[in-house]
């Protein structure tokens, strides 16, 4: 059985490094653990970056200004070998936390706690990090802030939990049998997805979702979509208004995709694009196709899935289609940065 103990050990290595870094010394952190032409995908308005020290200007910096006494807290940690080019990879999911002390991508600070819902993706190769993902909430800081970007979501925000069995940190070697059950489950249900949309059928009966997921799965979306719980809340609250509000989906696949013991994960760069027909989001019709970026996290209990971690690049989707809503918050919460007042 392939080991991924030295995959594991260089994310953590580099997790210890940050927790330790400051203003002044997280380039040269990053440059001790990242490849020198380490190729990082972050959400917007991180976009892709080349290289250690454009990471850490892009996100790092900025971040490490505003977040201060800042922790990792890990819920989901497995590592495996993705099933689209036989690439290794480690997956990290929980939340940074820390003080909200100075202005963030226009939001006011808040001098109180806050959480970075946050998964990442790292691609490991002779022992160091040579590619990286990095998806975060950043609707999910808003709402903690009391600001709502987008109309009233369908399902419920707040900060979520890790697995309901605490069993999420796999820092030992899981069985490989486990492993493939796991991956084979999440295939199937990805095959049954896209049956859905070739078919055309947006509203498929709770039955369809039962042969993949229990009856009390549990679905942790992106805020301003929400969590739900349940195969008949989710369909109300989530696959009902997303598939019948956006159409002309089109799947474009996995840049990883793997499994260790009972968790998978993947994400895409874009995964899908689709166009808004109205209602999605509570946003009207769009003319413009838009890319969405997602990365899916799943529990397997037993044969089928149980708790599934989701994150989904919305500001990027939606400024797609015209609509900036970091710049829009920023322009309602300062306007004396964009405008010239009396």
């Amino acid at each position: 059985m392939k080991s991924y103990a030295h995959s594991k050990r260089c994310v953590l290595n580099f997790y210890t490094a940050l927790e330790q870094a400051n203003l002044k010394s997280v380039k040269s952190i990053l440059s001790s653990h990242l490849a020198p032409d380490f190729h990082w995908y972050g959400v917007y308005p991180f976009n892709e970056r080349d290289g250690p020290e454009a990471v850490a200007e892009a996100f790092w910096v900025p971040f490490l200004n505003s977040w201060t006494s800042v922790q990792r807290r890990q819920d989901i940690f497995l590592a495996g070998t993705s099933e689209i080019d036989d690439t290794d990879w480690v997956i990290s999911m929980g939340h940074l936390m820390g003080l909200l002390d100075k202005d963030w991508l226009g939001m006011k600070a808040s001098r109180k706690l806050a959480f970075l819902r946050y998964a990442d993706f790292f691609c490991v190769q002779e022992r160091q990090l040579v590619q990286g993902a990095f998806f975060c909430d950043l609707i999910g800081v808003m709402h903690q802030l009391g600001i709502s970007p987008l109309p009233l979501q369908t399902g419920a925000s707040f900060v979520y939990p890790g697995p309901r069995t605490h069993s999420g940190l796999l820092f030992e070697d899981q069985d490989a049998g486990e492993s493939k059950k796991t991956l084979d489950l999440v295939n199937r249900m990805m095959a049954d997805l896209s049956a859905l949309n070739i078919s055309g059928d947006d509203l498929p009966p709770p039955e369809y979702l039962a042969r993949t997921w229990h009856e009390d799965m549990t679905w942790y979306g992106p805020a301003g979509i929400g969590a739900t719980y349940t195969i008949p809340r989710y369909q109300e609250q989530h696959q009902y208004p997303f598939r019948t509000g956006l159409q002309g989906k089109c799947f474009n696949g996995h840049l990883c995709r793997f499994a260790e013991g009972n968790y998978a994960g993947f994400f895409g760069w874009p995964n899908l694009t689709n166009t808004a027909v109205g209602g999605f989001l509570g946003l009207p019709a769009s003319d413009r196709a838009a890319d969405m970026r997602v990365v899916d996290i799943y529990r397997r209990e037993g044969d089928k899935l149980a708790e599934n971690w989701v994150l989904i690049d919305l500001p990027w989707w939606l400024k797609q289609q015209g609509i900036d809503i970091l710049k829009r918050t920023e322009q309602i919460i300062a306007p004396e940065k964009f405008y010239q007042l009396s």
